[in-house]
């Protein structure tokens, strides 16, 4: 569920910046709520790292969205802590090592 509502946010926000896609694809919360991470797949992945620092810059404001979106289904909104997932980046890694 915050998976899913988290996605539905980036889609929005970055609808605005041309040439970027954020997905979400992974999401482990802690067992008692409090606290959440977030690997996100970000492309061009060159931007990365400067679209992961704005993003937990304002990951206040962005547990403040998922809060109005999940309020009657959670209890707690998790503090939202959010890394690059690099999987992509080493699975092309690997083949491009398998090919030669």
């Amino acid at each position: 569920m915050i998976q899913k509502d988290l996605s539905n946010i980036f889609q929005a926000e970055t609808r605005q910046m041309r040439g970027v896609l954020v997905s979400v694809s992974i999401v482990r919360v802690s067992p008692d709520l409090s606290s959440a991470k977030v690997y996100l797949s970000i492309f061009p992945s060159a931007r990365a790292e400067e679209l992961i620092t704005n993003i937990n810059n304002n990951a206040a404001q962005i547990r403040y969205q998922l809060g109005t979106l999940e309020r009657h289904q959670l209890r707690i909104i998790p503090e939202l802590k959010f890394f690059i997932d690099d999987s992509l980046d080493y699975i092309e890694n690997i083949d491009n090592l398998l090919k030669k």
